[in-house]
């Protein structure tokens, strides 16, 4: 993980960081043991000569004291804080842990942990984690007796919430044996009710309780610590963290978009590491041998023997599957779609690098009919995230991916195609990198100071665009939603500072205006000999950041020129709706120049739009779903009586077979558009968007669709059980998960509808233009 500590990269996301060289920071920070000359040797490490938990747990709260924004010392508050998180991670559904737990823990640690870590001692995360295991196990044993001798009639007139979050924890055991009882029941109920049952629906839920408890029972040593020390970071505010080692190495993976693996999807099924998916292009898929669902029951490095993974924590096995490029790993598979769990397959594959290509920057190319009876080609750029590969100049002499170099090159085709306006799609951006988000921006203007940020001295930093070449100077959308977040929000706010764009989308952004450094607590406790990535890595906010108007998106985000509908309005979302965010401050002004070109009549677009969104069947759909949504949000309960349960879904399905018909009766032509992406920018014609959609529909028709939904159902359910569990990766990548996978709607108004906005603009340009040209000439007849 040397790349994370090269100088100059600079990150930020809604799970973002901003790297700063470690040196800077070498004669104020006073951490680890090397200070601590009463502190026996034997206290830093474990037994296997890791760093000890304590001791990585003291170097983090020193870290937090020291470089966090606020400079706030681990105090009592702080201690409390990181309890109520601490207990949060582990239930935060309010399940298992009782208010008597809870009395018990508020009188030992409420504002005694701040102690337990200065003396390098974690026991009490330790204590109140295995209270936790013991709470499970306890509930998964009597719920299976109550699965084989209860009764449940569905015929009562009962009601469970849908969320305990906000709920207080059951006071006793009785309450909880209650509380129990009716969400069992809930969940018999849903599988009763499944119109393609797998099994009994008390056999289906069994299991389910089953599999959290053995998912449980694969937490480590590490994931404890984890789980205790992530939760102080959180206390200092919502984007501090604390990583693991394995978190450490997925996170680069997600942020240079390739990996060194097979090329494989894995997910938990029972005992097994079941193949998911193939990358394309993978080693794995271009091998041809190993196949979707086959159950992986050995892995072995090259000629070596095979280690049994059966039964083994789905990361172990991922750590297992990775390693050098060119080197060979062999799987020992159950094939797929066999019966006979005896039977064994060997297949040898040779490591190479993966292109994680669904989180690269991808463009469409739009025949949008404008007003006049023509056509107007319109560039339609999707951007999952910034992203950069800081380490690829120096691992292999190569040019490092960046999202500025892939956005430039589509930028490029896309004006080589002669396109008349541009959207940039951040709806589902949760940032990235800083550097890039300055970089990028400076495509589309002159200049400029892009974004400031402020640390805890009140020392005000610009960072500018020095790069006065424009690589499209043509009308211009970013479009945006609640989801867009950080270094999303530096780029759209930019573009709106300047005048250069016009937001349109959700009311306003994600709310995320601060920046992050990540490095690696090892490197601090490095006279002892560590691995610097032995002992994780701290991510913790340093600093906030202003728009060139010198308002911060801190908590309001960037607010949209254009208001759409939001498919995430019935959802708290945002920065305001997290534990302990930092203030919403200003800054001077920065000195820049606006955009001199057209400036658009936001008044008239917003009236049109209104009248379109009012008219537009889809729009009607949309706000239908989030009263609904609303509706049961509020009422927060679900009923246990099965003649009401099945009224309502007898009721979501007529509703839904409404919208089928109402689509199928109005048959909108969609405009003829044409994908764009990186392998295709030198490619002398481009391929119609309908025909990749069809062989993403013929591929998908051998799959067992039913299984999957049931699958999937399981595993949502069982995270929101227990987050503890859902961190246990049940979807994991060969090397890493994949990130910000996404699948294109069937029906996606909101993209329509800003493509209507963009047409909008061009129609205003071109009329500013005409009335220039026969606008009379002052002073003559």
């Amino acid at each position: 993980m040397d790349n994370l500590g090269s100088h100059g990269n600079r990150y930020d996301s809604a799970r973002p960081f901003l790297l700063l060289p470690m040196t800077k920071f070498s004669l104020s920070l006073a951490i680890g043991c090397s200070l601590l000359l009463s502190f026996p040797l034997s206290a830093c490490r474990a037994a296997d000569n890791s760093p000890a938990p304590g001791t990585i747990g003291l170097s983090v709260a020193k870290a937090l004291e020291q470089l966090h924004y606020t400079r706030h010392q681990l105090d009592d508050s702080i201690s409390d804080r990181t309890l109520t998180l601490y207990l949060d991670t582990l239930d935060y559904n309010k399940l298992f842990f009782t208010q008597k737990d809870i009395d018990e823990f508020n009188e030992k640690y409420d504002h005694t942990l701040d102690d337990a870590i200065f003396n390098a001692d974690l026991q009490p995360a330790y204590t109140i984690y295995d209270r936790y295991l013991k709470r499970v196990e306890d509930r998964v044993a009597k719920l299976k007796e109550s699965l084989k001798n209860d009764k449940f009639d569905f015929d009562g007139q009962g009601t469970i919430e849908r969320s305990r979050q906000k709920s207080p924890w059951p006071k006793d055991d009785a309450d909880a044996d209650r509380l129990w009882h009716d969400r069992i029941e809930s969940e018999l109920l849903t599988e009763s009710l499944s119109e393609h049952p797998l099994d009994k629906p008390e056999a289906i839920v069994a299991k389910r309780y089953e599999r959290l408890l053995r998912t449980l029972h694969e937490q480590t040593k590490e994931d404890e610590t984890k789980y205790f020390l992530n939760a102080l970071a959180l206390a200092y505010d919502p984007h501090s963290e604390y990583m693991s080692p394995s978190e450490m190495d997925n996170f680069a993976i997600q942020m240079r978009l390739s990996l060194i693996g097979i090329g494989a999807m894995l997910r938990k099924e029972d005992e097994y590491s079941k193949i998911m998916e193939l990358v394309p292009g993978g080693p794995a898929a271009v091998g041809g041998k190993l196949k979707v669902d086959d159950r992986i029951t050995g892995v072995a490095q090259g000629s070596e023997p095979f280690e049994d993974v059966v039964d083994m924590k789905l990361d172990k096995v991922v750590e297992k599957i990775r390693g050098k490029k060119g080197t060979t790993v062999r799987l020992q598979v159950i094939p797929a779609g066999t019966t006979d769990t005896s039977k064994r397959e060997i297949i040898s594959i040779v490591r190479d690098e993966v292109k994680l290509t669904d989180g690269e920057a991808r463009a469409e190319i739009i025949e949008h009919p404008n007003a006049a009876g023509g056509v107007d080609k319109l560039g339609w750029i999707t951007l999952p995230g910034f992203y950069a590969e800081m380490d690829r100049v120096a691992r292999s002499g190569g040019k490092p991916k960046s999202t500025t170099t892939d956005v430039k090159r589509l930028l490029e085709r896309l004006n080589k195609e002669g396109v008349t306006g541009l959207v940039m799609d951040l709806r589902r951006n949760g940032g990235g990198s800083l550097d890039e988000a300055i970089k990028l921006t400076g495509l589309f203007i002159k200049k400029g100071p892009v974004v400031e940020t402020k640390d805890y001295n009140q020392k005000i930093e610009p960072y500018n665009d020095t790069d006065p070449e424009i690589t499209y100077n043509g009308p211009m959308v970013v479009l945006t939603s609640h989801l867009s977040a950080s270094a999303s929000e530096i780029f759209a706010g930019a573009l709106q500072d300047y005048g250069r764009a016009t937001i349109v989308g959700d009311k306003n952004t994600f709310g995320k205006g601060t920046v992050q450094t990540l490095f690696e607590v090892g490197r601090l406790m490095s006279p002892f000999g560590f691995k610097q990535a032995d002992a994780g890595a701290l991510k913790l906010t340093i600093q906030k950041f202003y728009r060139p108007s010198g308002q911060s998106t801190q908590l309001r985000g960037v607010m949209s020129d254009v208001v759409l509908p939001s498919p995430y309005a019935h959802l708290e979302l945002g920065e305001d709706a997290l534990k302990f965010p930092l203030d919403y401050d200003t800054v001077a002004k920065a000195d820049y120049e606006k955009w001199n070109g057209p400036q658009p009549d936001l008044d008239d677009l917003r009236a049109k739009s209104a009248a379109r969104v009012k008219n537009d069947p889809e729009f009607r759909f949309l706000e239908q779903d989030i009263d609904r949504m609303e509706s049961r949000i509020k009422e927060n309960t679900l009923s246990l009586n099965k003649a009401e349960r099945q009224q309502q879904l007898a009721a979501d399905k007529k509703r839904m077979e409404g919208v089928k018909a109402e689509r199928l009766a109005r048959h909108v032509e969609k405009p003829l558009a044409y994908a764009l992406a990186l392998s295709d920018v030198d490619k002398p014609k481009l391929e119609r968007v309908a025909v990749i959609e069809k062989k993403a529909k013929d591929k998908d028709k051998d799959k067992d669709k039913d299984k999957d939904k049931v699958a999937k159902a399981d595993n949502a359910d069982a995270k929101a059980q227990d987050p503890v569990a859902a961190s246990s990766d049940e979807d994991d990548f060969d090397d890493g998960e994949l990130s910000n996978k996404e699948k294109p709607d069937a029906v996606d108004p909101i993209k329509t509808e800003s493509l209507s906005i963009m047409e909008d603009i061009i129609e205003q340009q071109r009329h500013s233009k005409l009335a220039t040209v026969v606008a009379p000439v002052k002073g003559k007849e």
